[in-house]
């Protein structure tokens, strides 16, 4: 359909289960597209994922692989991904299927339409458990409140992205990036599209409690810096809120000769500054851990083994086009 060149990156992890159909999946979608390349990113899996990428990357000449030398989270993954892709245009999603490979022509005519960034929105339905519906919501309007641009909510990392917006992405010297964040720092010029995630194919999903929180610390912490200012406001009011209740206490005691008496009050107060100060110690702790990894200057991820790339065989063209383009040369 058109000479530009295709990229689709899915970072995988213990997908060994779900690959054949995945496989299957992204070559009917991409079937139109002459020109493209499916790159999956080993994180680090423990199952035989890497030996079946070999025997895919040596059968088909559209798929490549990288294999990390550890898990180094999905973010990583998909930037050793976005900096290997080489098509006009990139497109992520995962390697479960919850991304359905069928929205492909959609995003590639949207982008064709002058669309930098192509993101689909989820739209959860009533196989999404309450609990992830409620933590969802509750996540992105925490993240909107304090974030300098808007993030739409059921942002994922299912999107096309153009050639000019991955180098921009490549770029940034960030070792932890949230890219869900980043994209509306870059700008371009960006469109949303809904859907309808699928049920997991095959295996259990890898985010569960403690990766979805660290995923949230690390989104609220890369995207401004508004909590530290936090900090400094809900001192100044725990602040204020002691001298009020110190005059209060001397006044009772200098007018009304009534002591404030009992160990309620005071354990209140003390478990009430102590709290904050913590909260506040914690944020520190986490834009304090952020800039140690900056400044050792250590890289987002290292790739242990990666397939080399062979020239791509044409796709298989029907008898009638054989013959036309056999008049068109005599």
């Amino acid at each position: 359909m058109s000479e530009d060149k295709i990229s689709v990156v899915v970072p995988a992890f213990n997908e060994a289960d779900n690959l054949p159909l995945l496989k299957e999946r992204l070559t009917h979608a991409l079937g139109p597209y002459s020109n493209y390349e499916i790159l999956i990113v080993d994180d680090g899996s423990q199952d035989d994922t890497v030996k079946i990428l070999r025997a895919y990357a040596a059968e088909d000449a559209h798929f490549q692989y990288i294999s990390l030398s550890r898990n180094f989270g999905h973010q990583s993954a998909l930037k050793a991904g976005l900096d290997r892709a080489s098509g006009s245009c990139v497109i992520c999603l995962d390697a479960d299927l919850q991304h359905p490979p069928e929205h492909i022509a959609t995003m590639i005519e949207r982008w064709r339409e002058g669309f930098d960034v192509v993101n689909m929105v989820r739209q959860d339905d009533q196989r999404t458990s309450v609990f992830k519906r409620v933590t969802a919501k509750l996540f992105y309007r925490c993240l909107n409140a304090i974030s300098d641009f808007e993030i739409r909510p059921g942002a994922s990392d299912f999107r096309l992205l153009d050639r000019r917006v991955v180098d921009a992405l490549c770029s940034l010297e960030e070792r932890t990036l949230f890219l869900r964040g980043t994209l509306p720092w870059l700008g371009f010029r960006q469109c949303y599209i809904d859907y309808v995630p699928e049920t997991r194919a095959r295996g259990q999903t890898k985010y569960n409690l403690q990766r979805m929180l660290v995923l949230a610390l690390d989104g609220i912490t890369s995207s401004s810096t508004r909590p530290l200012r936090l900090s400094t406001y809900l001192g100044l009011i725990m602040a204020g809120l002691g001298t009020v209740y110190a005059g209060y206490a001397m006044i009772l005691r200098l007018f009304t000769g009534f002591a404030i008496s009992g160990w309620a009050s005071l354990l209140v107060g003390v478990l009430t500054f102590g709290g904050v100060q913590l909260l506040m110690l914690g944020i520190l702790g986490e834009y304090l851990g952020k800039v140690l990894i900056e400044v050792k200057g250590r890289p987002s991820y290292i790739v242990c083994e990666q397939s080399k790339p062979r020239a791509q065989t044409p796709a298989a063209t029907s008898v009638t086009e054989m013959q036309a383009r056999l008049r068109d040369r005599a």
